[in-house]
């Protein structure tokens, strides 16, 4: 753990840099990969499973009983608690749902605006030491709300060749029933190309380790959208002489255990709730079994004491944190305040946690700064939006002249003869 008391500006740049990972060798391993399943289809994708995971399965396909058997193999308080969150999100998300408004923008002239919903998507799902059944329900319920014809998920299967049931559960309780059992960045590959039993999509949602991500930024140069860049998870909290100590340093281990990857920034403008609460992270992570991801994690994370929230808030618009949590009194005051974050907990009682499984809100957010500049998955996310326009003879009448004017301006003369033909008929 790093700490740091009243560091300068000047020193800001560097205290917000995030773990740098191997990019050139990353990106040399995932091309190869993206080549060989382009290549090869399924018989990558066999061989790859191999190699990565150490499992060979006869059939990339879940079939129709191992889903429905996932059911059995999971608690009824789970079911519930997945039932709950599911609701939650729907809620959420089904109000982000907006009406069409017909503009008149000139008299005779009728502008307006349609969702239409991108047909073919596809979400990944990491399995391995955290299995995000958790983010089944933050992807495939926006994607069935927005209308999506065909969901598909990809995850890695374990070393007996299955899928956690969890993640089995969750995605038949969201109406997904293409399910692979693959992996890394060869699942990206193959939802990007297409195989033999894997279809290719339009869209890739999903979190991952390092070669995910660097392989759904090699997915858009064939013509492939993703959601956002995002990286390993990240938390900023802010506290003041009120917050929990106990509160904070949970919070901070909370994705500090996602992996050694990950990053927790703790700014205090109160030093006795800096030392309290380094004190309950060096407690609290003996009782962790991550303890060893998230003590890897915490070496790469920093303890700052400021003077005022407004300047620990200007450092965090600077950071830009995946997640933000204001644990300070009065924080509607400063709510104005927040220009860059992808998803803010208010108060000593909102947990990062809450927001990662059931309150509602999604978990799939911008990390690595880029909550500069992207929004977290929302129902938005899997629509396209289309613009519409009609033109009455008085409307075009009425802004003919405007257009003639534009176009000749630019050199543009048969757009200006597509208005002068219709205004001589």
């Amino acid at each position: 753990m790093n700490r740091y008391e009243f560091p300068s500006k000047n020193n800001w740049n560097e205290l917000i840099k995030r773990p740098v990972l191997k990019r050139e060798e990353v990106s040399e391993i995932v091309a190869e990969i993206f080549n060989e399943v382009q290549k090869f289809g399924d018989k990558a994708l066999f061989d790859f499973n191999k190699k990565f995971d150490s499992v060979e399965i006869e059939n990339l396909s879940l079939s129709k009983n191992e889903i429905d058997n996932s059911a059995q193999l999971i608690s009824v308080g789970l079911k519930d608690a997945i039932q709950q969150a599911k609701e939650n999100i729907t809620k959420f998300h089904n109000s982000q749902k907006i009406e069409i408004q017909k503009i008149e923008t000139t008299k005779g002239v009728i502008c307006w605006r349609e969702n239409r919903a991108i047909e073919k998507v596809g979400i990944y799902i990491p399995g391995g030491t955290a299995p995000l059944f958790s983010t089944v329900l933050m992807l495939a319920i926006p994607a069935q709300l927005a209308g999506c014809k065909e969901i598909i998920l990809c995850t890695p299967p374990d070393k007996n060749g299955e899928i956690n049931p969890a993640i089995l559960y969750t995605a038949k309780l969201c109406g997904i029933t293409k399910i692979f059992k693959i992996g890394g960045a060869q699942a990206i590959a193959a939802m990007t190309f297409g195989t033999e039993t894997i279809p290719n999509v339009y869209k890739i949602f999903g979190p991952g380790n390092q070669f995910v991500v660097a392989a759904k930024e090699l997915t858009q140069n064939f013509g492939i959208a993703i959601d956002m860049p995002a990286g390993p998870s990240e938390v900023l909290i802010i506290a003041d002489e009120n917050a929990v100590p106990e509160f904070c340093a949970a919070d901070l281990l909370s994705q500090a255990e996602h992996g050694s990857d990950s990053q927790v920034i703790f700014v205090s403008t109160d030093r006795e709730i800096l030392d309290e609460t380094i004190e309950e992270v060096e407690k609290q992570i003996k009782n962790l079994q991550r303890n060893e991801f998230a003590q890897q994690s915490l070496n790469n994370s920093h303890f700052i004491l400021v003077e005022t929230i407004e300047e620990a808030l200007e450092f965090s618009n600077l950071y830009a944190p995946e997640h933000l949590i204001l644990a300070i009194e009065n924080f509607e005051n400063y709510i104005p305040l927040i220009k860059n974050a992808g998803s803010v907990f208010l108060g000593n009682y909102s947990c990062e946690s809450a927001g990662d499984y059931a309150s509602g809100t999604n978990h799939t957010l911008p990390t690595n700064g880029f909550a500069k500049n992207y929004s977290g998955v929302s129902l938005d996310s899997f629509v396209k939006k289309i613009t519409f326009q009609n033109l009455s003879k008085n409307g075009l009448q009425n802004l003919g002249k405007t257009i003639e004017i534009m176009a000749e301006a630019e050199g543009l003369f048969a757009h200006k003869n597509a208005v002068s033909i219709r205004l001589k008929k």
